[in-house]
């Protein structure tokens, strides 16, 4: 084709779209979708696209679940089966999130370009406060047990960890951190936190006294914890010991071993849990319960990790319980 057909097409093309009848169709669109966003609402979501437990969270005072699909924050109300949904403004997809201590807001990370850690009101279903500091994306994120402190700890490429004021928008503490990690817990009195992960198990210090400090951020003390033999597993779980136990640390490996780290950080003792694979990790003063594959959890005792019991395993999915009366 010669370039003067090329040319005769390419005005044709553009004669075409600035027709009034391309105009009226295009505006017509719009009006049609200004209408229906005020008609149209969210009645229910199904399914769920949480990455791993990071991703599920849940509100002990009142059973109520959180977890995200795509850029949607589901709130379950499991004893209603009801939904709530907070809405990410920056259509971001959501990959982790945990509530406050009180239960009154729920904090978010996210992926893409540019991510953000935003902290919602739960009741109001509204965003209270944006922070960002990371670049690729939020593989777990925290509230410390007063409620003042916010953690996030970046992807494997973001390679950094941060500490937030949340209040005051502001990073009061922040390190690097190469390894992949995959879980995070702070301790009972909010003086330090355990990020987990890949060959990696670390504990990271906040000095009080330096971190109060508006508008000042200074370098978050990290020690890792002495893994011995156990160095080259990839550890899925974290949680800091509760009450009696608060000086010990609490980690599960996805081989399927349950760990306890001393007040040293010297890896004191471990069990087999007995199950191809181990995920999830939740502990309270009296147990802890470890989720495994195949929907085993079994409990143990945080004195001194003897076994307790496997809980019994959930119903396949479809099944009537109602109509089963024969118990075998």
């Amino acid at each position: 084709m010669t370039a003067d057909g090329t040319g005769t097409i390419r005005s044709r093309i553009k004669n075409l779209l600035r027709s009034p009848s391309i105009k009226l169709r295009r505006s017509g669109t719009a009006r049609n979708q200004r209408d229906l966003s005020g008609k149209v609402t969210l009645e229910k979501v199904l399914g769920i696209t949480a990455p791993g437990n990071r991703a599920l969270a849940c509100d002990p005072r009142t059973g109520l679940l959180a977890y995200p699909a795509g850029c949607v924050v589901v709130l379950l109300n499991p004893r209603k089966n009801k939904q709530h949904h907070i809405f990410n403004s920056s259509r971001k997809a959501i990959t982790t999130l945990a509530f406050s201590p009180d239960g009154k807001y729920v904090v978010t990370g996210e992926s893409g370009h540019m991510p953000a850690v935003r902290v919602w009101d739960v009741s109001e279903h509204v965003q209270v406060s944006e922070l960002q500091e990371h670049k690729y994306g939020i593989a777990c994120v925290a509230f410390s047990p007063n409620g003042k402190y916010i953690v996030s700890v970046g992807y494997q490429h973001d390679m950094i960890v941060n500490v937030w004021n949340w209040k005051k928008n502001v990073v009061v503490a922040a390190n690097k951190v190469s390894s992949k990690v995959t879980a995070v817990s702070f301790s009972d009195d909010s003086s330090y936190f355990v990020t987990a992960g890949n060959r990696h198990v670390k504990f990271w210090y906040l000095d009080h006294a330096k971190t109060s400090k508006v508008n000042a951020t200074v370098p978050l003390l990290g020690r890792s914890g002495l893994l011995g033999e156990l160095r080259n597993n990839f550890f899925s779980d974290v949680a800091c010991g509760r009450g009696r136990q608060a000086a010990s640390t609490f980690c599960i490996t996805s081989s399927g071993l349950l760990c306890e780290f001393n007040d040293r950080r010297l890896l004191d003792k471990w069990v087999e849990l007995r199950t191809a694979q181990a995920t999830c990790l939740s502990v309270t003063d009296e147990l802890i319960f470890c989720g495994c594959s195949d929907g085993t959890v079994r409990a143990f005792s945080p004195v001194n990790l003897h076994f307790l019991c496997t809980l019994p395993r959930p119903h396949s999915l479809g099944a009537d319980i109602a109509s089963m009366v024969d118990a075998r």
